[in-house]
């Protein structure tokens, strides 16, 4: 922040009778006996950010402050001795944080992240009615060129085609002359996202896939070719490869939670074997 913007900003918020509480520090704001200073604004205005935007910024983050202070005097003056004695919480709290970061560094250090294909196979086989679909989707190949493009009929000759070469051919011709296309029919996706990108209109989006395979739309300026591979309807069993990802997840993370209760119990058994436990 530039010298003459905090000047302003000390102008607005104090008057100069106050400025000096700290050596060689300007004050921003005082409540009660409490005052903020010019260095504890630091990372409340990014580097480049404008003149304007740093006053407004700044403004806020005072006016924050100040009434942060505001309530907590009105608090501290309100709450008895034992309603403001957080010692249990605070104790609590850092034996959680202790815990927890014991438990991270044992996963960081133990921890098998690796999940090989056939663990994935087994897992998605003994949990399908985990993995049912909640929407339409389709594997697919698309493109949309200008209507008085002159290779249309070759680019329909060729997304239906099962050559290697013609696949690199389409491939090029999308490259030069599609407004838009989608090749990848690898790939599941879902079916509505498909209908923001072509016009196709139907009411019914279960008995539209299973009754076309290639169809052919048009508007007022381009042309969309679609080549249909195969479909999945909402409520059938999710394709593997759209869950893998998600699977392993799930394996890493009932293996971080078996480790862990590995660990306490182990733990609890070496304190019995050497008696350092009573339960009176």
């Amino acid at each position: 922040m530039n010298r003459p913007l905090i000047l302003l900003i000390l102008i607005v918020v104090s008057s100069c009778s106050t400025l000096f509480k700290k050596k060689n520090e300007r004050v921003l704001a005082r409540v009660y006996d409490n005052y903020l200073y010019e260095s504890e604004l630091k990372g409340v205005v990014a580097a480049g950010t404008a003149a304007k935007d740093s006053l407004v910024l700044t403004r806020s983050f005072i006016d924050s402050w100040v009434r942060q202070k505001l309530i907590l005097h009105q608090a501290q003056n309100n709450l008895t001795d034992s309603e403001m004695d957080f010692t249990k919480q605070l104790e609590d709290y850092k034996n959680s944080l202790t815990v927890y970061a014991y438990e991270n560094t044992l996963v960081r250090q133990k921890l098998d992240t690796l999940v090989t294909e056939e663990e994935t196979q087994n897992y998605y086989d003994a949990n399908q009615q985990s993995f049912l679909l909640k929407d339409n989707i389709v594997q697919m190949q698309y493109v949309k060129l200008p209507m008085k493009s002159s290779i249309i009929k070759q680019m329909k000759k060729l997304m239906s085609s099962g050559d290697p070469d013609d696949k690199n051919r389409l491939a090029g011709l999308c490259e030069k002359h599609a407004e838009d296309y989608f090749l990848d029919s690898e790939n599941w996706l879902l079916f509505n996202d498909v209908l923001k990108q072509v016009p196709i209109k139907t009411y019914n989006q279960e008995e539209f896939l299973k009754n076309h395979r290639e169809f052919e739309y048009q508007d007022s300026m381009y042309v969309y070719l679609v080549r249909l591979k195969d479909f999945k309807i909402k409520e059938s069993v999710s394709p593997l490869n759209l869950e893998k990802q998600r699977i392993r997840d799930i394996i890493r993370n009932k293996r971080k939670i078996d480790l862990i209760y590995r660990m306490q119990e182990a733990i609890y058994s070496e304190a019995q074997k050497k008696n350092v436990i009573e339960i009176y």
